[in-house]
């Protein structure tokens, strides 16, 4: 386990030092968002473009990885919802604990699996990516629908179309759609269009980490409660325990079983806060998921990881 450990140690001081650049200030506070948003819409889909085309994917075994990682979000689902009446939640909070037990910071899962198994673990990831970013943002805007609360307390609401109009616009969805088609069409990487796109692919991981650093909120994380702690348990280590028994019983193994397990132990996103805000969850419990499962992710991932391997 010390190996895993030491390969994912990077990855989380890049975390807190985001969280250290943002204390001291010596990014504004107001650059933040923009920097967020850079590489949202633009070096992370970059880098699953780069990705995609220079990678032999028919030398890649991925047997039904897509369908072991989305079991293992539906238990996690599946979790989420048999809690919530025993422990007593409102509409609001149960939201965001079902947010944090299924919805994955793809930052950190990309950076992990590529210091862990390189390219490879790279491009697995992101076809990864594909099925499980529809699937959860499926699942917790449906969440939000039915138990979330608009300000003067009254069920939110939002339209199919709204929901299926917010996956297709997805740049992480758009990304994977257009490395996959270039490379399956046997064009692969466009000559200077492709250099272009490697040199922007190559700010994604440590402004992505940077970002998820800068975005922790410890005095959220200092009132955590039974609602963070659970949602913690299920998210980092009883859905990655789910995912591993669905890939053994769909008879997946090796890299692609590891890549899954690895994908769905990973700490709650941001995202899950920008949700919450506009769709009535209690953004605030939220946002001390995000951060306590990013710091405990520290220890559970190097565990989880070898495990699975």
């Amino acid at each position: 386990m010390l190996p895993i450990a030491g390969a994912l140690a990077p990855i989380f001081l890049l975390i807190l030092f985001g969280q250290g650049l943002r204390r001291r200030a010596v990014i504004p506070e107001s650059a933040w968002p923009s920097l967020d948003r850079l590489t949202y819409l633009l070096f992370f889909p970059c880098l699953i473009v780069d990705e995609l085309t220079r990678t032999d994917l028919g030398a890649l075994s991925m047997g039904s990885m897509g369908g072991t990682m989305a079991a293992g979000i539906f238990a996690g689902a599946a979790l989420a919802l048999a809690i919530r009446r025993p422990i007593g939640l409102d509409g609001p909070a149960f939201t965001s604990i079902f947010q944090g037990a299924i919805r994955p910071n793809t930052y950190v899962g990309l950076a992990g699996a590529s210091a862990l198994y390189g390219s490879a673990g790279l491009t697995l990831t992101a076809v990864g990516i594909a099925v499980v970013v529809p699937l959860v943002n499926l699942l917790c805007v449906t969440a939000m629908v039915r138990y979330g609360r608009v300000s003067d307390g009254t069920p939110q609401r939002s339209g199919v179309g709204a929901i299926a109009a917010g996956i297709l616009r997805n740049p992480i969805i758009i990304a994977v759609a257009i490395g996959a088609t270039l490379n399956l069409v046997g064009i692969g990487r466009i000559p200077v269009v492709g250099d272009v796109v490697a040199i922007l692919a190559r700010a994604a991981l440590p402004m992505g980490l940077l970002s998820v650093g800068a975005g922790l909120d410890l005095t959220a994380a200092r009132g955590a409660g039974l609602g963070v702690a659970l949602s913690s348990v299920l998210k980092l280590l009883l859905v990655p325990a789910a995912t591993a028994l669905a890939g053994l019983w769909l008879g997946v193994d090796g890299l692609p079983l590891t890549i899954a397990v690895l994908f769905n132990a990973l700490p709650c996103s941001a995202s899950s806060y920008v949700l919450a805000r506009q769709m009535g969850g209690d953004h605030a419990l939220v946002a001390g998921i995000i951060t306590v499962q990013t710091l405990a992710s520290a220890a559970t991932l190097p565990l989880v990881v070898a495990l699975a391997g």
